[in-house]
């Protein structure tokens, strides 16, 4: 029986966008990305079913486009930067559904509240840049209720509904790079 050697991928930052949406006044959407990240994936060969994935982003470099709202997010109300710094995912499968579709089941981390996540993934392929380095891209989707990870706050509105709605979108578009 043959064994296929463990390759290394790293998430290039230069070519990836870690991004989020929430509702805001129940009428509008504010979009916000992580502008510093990690990411590592190892495979067996090049085959990406039942990756480890191990990624994480800086609280402090959030950023939706406002200063104010940016300092918010960062401080007590949310996602208490000072005491917690990162938030970090740690996959626990990642299984092809079908064709280039995947299933990408793990724990995210804020605020040092760890609960399980299901994120659908799509694999837009593996090609080689000009210098000759192997990059494989992904797309990923998937939402989450803020409150399950404690970011609570929020302001009722006159006309009913909330200020900010408790669901939140994640959508990624990432590019890995193989490690020598």
């Amino acid at each position: 029986m043959t064994t296929q050697s463990v390759s290394k991928w790293a998430i290039d930052p230069t070519h990836s966008e870690i991004g989020f949406k929430a509702k805001h006044l129940m009428i509008t959407t504010v979009s916000g990305k992580f502008e510093k990240f990690q990411g590592e994936v190892e495979t067996n060969g090049d085959d990406f079913h039942n990756a480890k994935i191990n990624f994480s982003a800086d609280v402090a470099s959030i950023t939706t486009g406002s200063e104010q709202r940016d300092g918010h997010l960062k401080g007590a109300d949310f996602f208490q930067m000072e005491k917690y710094p990162q938030l970090t995912f740690t996959g626990s499968s990642f299984d092809k559904i079908k064709g280039n579709e995947f299933k990408l089941k793990g724990n995210l981390t804020i605020n040092d509240v760890t609960k399980p996540i299901e994120l659908q993934v799509e694999y837009s392929g593996t090609a080689k840049d000009p210098w000759g380095n192997t990059k494989a891209g992904f797309i990923v989707d998937g939402k989450l209720n803020r409150k399950d990870w404690g970011l609570n706050w929020n302001v009722a509105l006159e006309a009913g509904g909330m200020l900010v709605s408790d669901e939140i979108k994640i959508h990624c578009e990432v590019q890995f790079a193989k490690q020598a």
